[in-house]
């Protein structure tokens, strides 16, 4: 997937499976767990929001079944995903 396909933080997605909607409130997020495991977002239950860690869900883009509403979206996350996606094409990770 390519990096300017990600959603924007704030959008309400349903994950295949899934029976709750999740809030994304983090992008290119890694495992705590195992630091080499790279995930596209993290999100929180939707309306709830953080209530813990055990309900902090990471995903990828693939994982996501429908999108109810995609986040707000402005000229510092235009710039904020041009430069994320520098990082990845120098990476080699694109």
């Amino acid at each position: 997937m390519e990096i300017k396909e990600l959603l924007p933080i704030g959008s309400i997605v349903i994950l295949k499976g899934g029976k709750k909607k999740v809030m994304i409130v983090g992008l290119k997020q890694n495992d705590v767990d195992d630091k080499n495991k790279e995930y596209d977002y993290l999100g929180f239950l939707y309306p709830e929001g953080h209530i813990g860690k055990n309900f902090q869900y990471l995903f990828n883009h693939e994982n996501i079944e429908e999108v109810f509403f995609r986040g707000y979206e402005d000229e510092e996350r235009e710039a904020f995903i041009e430069k994320l996606d520098e990082y990845y094409k120098q990476k080699g990770n694109a």
